[in-house]
């Protein structure tokens, strides 16, 4: 074959392009009528092995809800770490510093629940601890109770029904104590305590599921799941008007009869 040089391949190239020349050629000529009604066939490209899939991931379990962790909860120190690492209520624990679980004697025959925690409570993480909880201990102490006891028959065992204080310390919302209610019921079934004792319409609107105040619902006997409940004034209450003290020493004396039974 002639050789050529790079300069006349380039010249060869541009006459071409001058001509009209606008794609490349083979050698051997095509027989473009032979082939016009029998295109050759196309070469199906060469298929690889496809890549294995890879194994799907095992489904993740569904987030488990407050009343599955609370059921989790084998013991006290359980619930306690259960519900200090619950994340379900960013919105109320905004700006609270501890978590209140409870306070007293786990082996008491009765259980306190009052309400959500104040200032002074939040600060020291225990419940009743500000001047409305030093009113509830002269008023269990009149009937012969303390939260300092040993002895099961005079001890008091006391919690509330948040363990968290609200931001500028307002009502909680029906949602929050909902949330929370399983972990309060838990509460109690690992206390196992005879009687209960709630203080406050709080406490009696989320343990009985009622739209009741105290005002209706105090110095009344009635039950949760077979346990005996009676409710009070809250503390707070009789310190802003002395007077309901009279029928709260009458609601003690109904829960003294009770215990003494």
């Amino acid at each position: 074959m002639e050789s050529f040089t790079h300069a006349e391949l380039v010249a060869a190239l541009e006459w071409q392009l001058e001509c009209g020349a606008d794609e490349a050629i083979g050698e051997v000529p095509a027989n473009r009528f032979e082939t016009a009604g029998n295109p050759a066939p196309r070469q199906t490209p060469r298929r690889t092995a496809a890549a294995p899939a890879p194994a799907a991931a095992p489904p993740r379990p569904a987030a488990s809800g407050p009343a599955e962790v609370a059921a989790a909860c084998a013991d006290l120190a359980a619930l306690k770490a259960a519900m200090t690492e619950f994340e379900g209520l960013a919105a109320l624990r905004t700006g609270a510093r501890s978590t209140v679980f409870a306070d007293g004697n786990p082996a008491a025959r009765l259980m306190v629940i009052g309400e959500a925690p104040g200032r002074e409570e939040d600060r020291a993480g225990l419940p009743f601890i500000g001047r409305s909880g030093q009113l509830l201990d002269r008023m269990l102490a009149a009937i012969g109770l303390s939260r300092q006891a040993e002895d099961p028959a005079a001890a008091v065992y006391i919690t509330n029904t948040l363990p968290w204080r609200p931001p500028g310390n307002r009502e909680p919302s029906a949602d929050e104590v909902a949330a929370m209610l399983p972990f309060l019921h838990r509460h109690i079934e690992l206390v196992a305590p005879e009687v209960l004792l709630l203080v406050g319409s709080s406490a009696v609107r989320t343990m009985l599921q009622t739209s009741d105040g105290i005002t209706r619902r105090r110095g009344k006997w009635t039950e949760i799941a077979g346990l005996p409940v009676i409710a009070t004034w809250h503390p707070a209450a009789l310190l802003r008007d002395p007077i309901r003290k009279r029928e709260a020493w009458a609601d003690l004396l109904m829960l003294k009869e009770r215990l003494d039974g």
